[in-house]
Parts: C-alpha cells; sequence; structure tokens
C-alpha cells in the first residue's frame, strides 16, 4: 500500500472514531438520608430538575423519619449526606462525635414561612394554646421537637400535668387527628395542610418557635436543613463542593418559583396531590448567604437547645456550618 494511501485509511479511521460518542463518566455517587416532608424539598427539586445530574452526581436516597434515624445514619457513616436534619439534635449529636453533622443549608421556619405549629381536632374547644389545658396531645418525633413543644406550652401557662402528650410518628398524625385519638398537637407541614384540607383539624398558631422561644415572631427558626458530615467534606472536597452548588441551584429556583417548586412534593412526600398546592414554603437559605442577624437567630436557637437539656453543652454553631 502506497504512503498516500495508508495515510488517507488512517486519517478516515481517526474520523470514523472522532464520530462516536463519547464514553460518559461515572457519576459520583453520593449517600442521601431524606425525611419526606417538604423541609426536604431542594433535595427533590435539585434530583427532578437535573441540577444533581448537571453536577454529575447521582444521589442514592434512603428515607429516614425523623431526626434520630437520620443522626444515627450519619454517626455510622450509612450516609454522608441528611437532606434535612434537625438542628437541635444535629448539635446534639457533634458534641458527641465531632464533625457528624456539618450544616450547609438552613431552613428558616416564621409565621410566614410556616412549619412548625400547634393545631386542635375539629370540635375541641381550644382558640390558643393557653385554651389546650387538659387536652391529650401528640408531638412531633425526637427530643428536639417535644421539649420545643413543652417550652412553647409553658410559655403559654401549661405546665406539664396541665396536658399529656405523646410522640408520634408524622405518618400518623392525620389519621390520629381523624379519629379522634388525640385532642391537639405539634405537627408540621405537609401534615397541617392535609389536616386542615380534610377538616377534621384546624391551626391554632404557627411560628411558634420565632414568638416563643426567640423572642421575636420575625425572627428566623432555623429549626433544621441540610447537613453532611465532616468526613465526607474532608474526604471528597470536590464531590461535597459540587453537592452544594446543585443544592444551592434548587435554593435559588425554590425561591425565584416556589408555585412550581411546589409541584415537586407530589409522590415524593406524604403530601396528596389535592393539598399540594397550599403547602407553606420554607426560608431556604445556603450558609454562605446568611445574614449577621440570622446567625444570630441559629445561635439563639442553639442556646435554646441547651437550655432545656437537647444540646448537651453550649456551642458555637459556626463551628458546625461550611460555606462553599
Amino acid at each position: 500500500m502506497q504512503l498516500t494511501t495508508r495515510v488517507t485509511a488512517i486519517l478516515a479511521l481517526l474520523a470514523a472514531f472522532a464520530a462516536l460518542p463519547a464514553p460518559s463518566l461515572a457519576q459520583d455517587k453520593v449517600a442521601v438520608g431524606v425525611f419526606p416532608l417538604s423541609s426536604s424539598l431542594p433535595h427533590f427539586v435539585a434530583l427532578e430538575r437535573g441540577f444533581f445530574r448537571e453536577q454529575n452526581i447521582e444521589p442514592e436516597m434512603t428515607k429516614l423519619l425523623g431526626g434520630p434515624a437520620n443522626v444515627a445514619a450519619l454517626m455510622t457513616n450509612q450516609i454522608e449526606v441528611s437532606a434535612v436534619l434537625v438542628t437541635l439534635e444535629g448539635l446534639n449529636a457533634n458534641v458527641k462525635k465531632p464533625g457528624v453533622a456539618t450544616y450547609i443549608s438552613l431552613n428558616s421556619q416564621t409565621k410566614v414561612w410556616k412549619m412548625e405549629q400547634f393545631v386542635v381536632r375539629s370540635g375541641f374547644a381550644a382558640k390558643t394554646i393557653a385554651d389546650l389545658k387538659g387536652a391529650k396531645l401528640m408531638s412531633a418525633p425526637g427530643p428536639a421537637n417535644i421539649n420545643t413543644a413543652k417550652a412553647i406550652l409553658a410559655k403559654n401557662g401549661l405546665k406539664e400535668g396541665d396536658y399529656t402528650i405523646d410522640q408520634l410518628d408524622m405518618g400518623q398524625h392525620v389519621n390520629a387527628m381523624t379519629a379522634g385519638t388525640f385532642d391537639g398537637g405539634y405537627t408540621l407541614e405537609p401534615n397541617a395542610s392535609m389536616m386542615i384540607k380534610a377538616g377534621v383539624a384546624h391551626p391554632i398558631e404557627a411560628g411558634v418557635i420565632s414568638k416563643y422561644i426567640l423572642g421575636n415572631e420575625n425572627a428566623n427558626a432555623y429549626a433544621a436543613g441540610c447537613a453532611m458530615t465532616a468526613d465526607f467534606i474532608q474526604k471528597r472536597p470536590d464531590v461535597a463542593k459540587r453537592f452544594a452548588a446543585a443544592w444551592a441551584k434548587a435554593i435559588a429556583f425554590i425561591n425565584a418559583n416556589p408555585d412550581e417548586a411546589r409541584k415537586h412534593l407530589a409522590k415524593n412526600t406524604y403530601t396528596p396531590d389535592n393539598v399540594v398546592d397550599m403547602v407553606p414554603m420554607l426560608g431556604y437559605v445556603m450558609v454562605g448567604d446568611m445574614t449577621k442577624e440570622q446567625l444570630a437567630d441559629l445561635q439563639a436557637f442553639a442556646d435554646f437547645g441547651n437550655s432545656i437539656g437537647v444540646v448537651p453543652e453550649k456551642i458555637d454553631v459556626s463551628k458546625f456550618l461550611h460555606k462553599f
């Protein structure tokens, strides 16, 4: 074969290889614990809108109901990220094992950004929290939730013995209220919206952490957020950074398009289709975007956690925040 013919053949072969699709790179897998409530909305937005995929991230989701389950999974390295972790329980875990929960974003709860709230079943005569004297109450599970509920009741003049309160799995709240098992309780979204829609309960007051615990109804109650293990951040820093970038894009989308973002609650959480449009949004914010005032609100809530014994020692919350 002549030289020119060989060159032509080689060039043709190279051209053929160039025309082939490039092999796709394997996505970096990240183990994520998800509590399927509206608090976890950024995860579902990032997943279904392709924000994780853009960052070459493949979340491996495990449903974990409640703070204690997420904390246990983080401590045993079964998950690297908790899509939503109660802050007081995360801080408590950090005291026991430093680095278990490093928050990259937080969710504000107020009277506008509703999450925690007291409700009563239809037919029970109570218009204020103080009216719950003698009531049989339920609470969202976990030491942070039940102790916060008790502290709010105390702020309204009710001491233990004036009522009974039991922790109840979030998936059972609506059915328990429908059955009349409890007179009322301290519940979270989307359960409150589901109860209201079904006509089995009505709200007494929302934004109660801001008002009664932080002493200012306009304060940001940062009761939960997205947390990573310090090991994940240190051992896979690039993957952690890209995960956080996808999370930040999801938060920006939610804040700019709340009505569109709500649609991701359907089929991903316990929210029925006919309730999705009425579920309140939260004040989602990346740690790197928080103001001094917002950081002060978080510190105040952590100090409250210490005062009720959920966080065993007073801590500087900034040590457990990570800005990407």
